[in-house]
């Protein structure tokens, strides 16, 4: 499968892959959406979870 991106309101396709790239670093956990439009990505959204790992130690 493959598609093309095209430009949206000035932006060519290297700035649109640069601005998913960024969406994606330093994520290690959640997930980024692309919204296509008209055959246009219209929108980039960042959702990030934060897991928190349970304590190990014992209290008596």
């Amino acid at each position: 499968m493959s598609a093309t991106l095209r430009s949206v309101e000035g932006q060519d396709e290297a700035s649109i892959l640069r601005e998913i790239q960024a969406a994606l670093q330093g994520l290690r956990f959640g997930a980024v959406e692309i919204t296509v439009h008209n055959a246009q990505v219209v929108q980039i959204e960042r959702k990030e979870k934060f897991r928190l790992q349970a304590s190990t130690s014992k209290q008596p």
